[in-house]
């Protein structure tokens, strides 16, 4: 007898998502002194780590406006643990040193999203 075996669902994530989900990781990787390997870590990671990608997950949601479903899976993660993270951030946004930094984050974010999009095989031409 054959057995069936399911493959794992897998949500499509666009690649813009990647990067823009890469470009929130990366700024708060850099406001809280964080190594983005460690950030990205399956494994269980530091408080200060995981508060960091927290972070991360919730600039993406604000700055993007995007869904806690398209978060999570933009992180690579379930819609649950974007929920966590956004609800977690929130209220450490009662803190006024976090919430500064995280305005900034945000304004910045969205600033970075707003560029013009650069072909860079155009922009140098095409024989460099």
């Amino acid at each position: 007898m054959e057995s069936y075996r399911a493959e794992p669902y897998r949500v499509p994530v666009t690649e813009g998502d990647r990067i823009r989900a890469d470009a929130a990781l990366h700024l708060a990787a850099y406001a809280f002194g964080v190594p983005a390997t460690e950030m990205l870590r399956r494994e269980r990671t530091r408080p200060r780590a995981c508060r960091a990608r927290w972070s991360a997950m919730y600039l993406a949601h604000v700055s993007f406006g995007w869904p806690l479903e398209r978060v999570g899976h933009a992180f690579g993660l379930n819609r649950a643990t974007a929920s966590t993270a956004c609800r977690w951030a929130e209220d450490a946004r009662d803190d006024d040193r976090y919430d500064r930094v995280m305005d900034g984050l945000e304004t910045n974010l969205r600033a970075v999203a707003e560029l013009p999009a650069v072909d860079l095989a155009l922009a140098m031409g095409a024989s460099r």
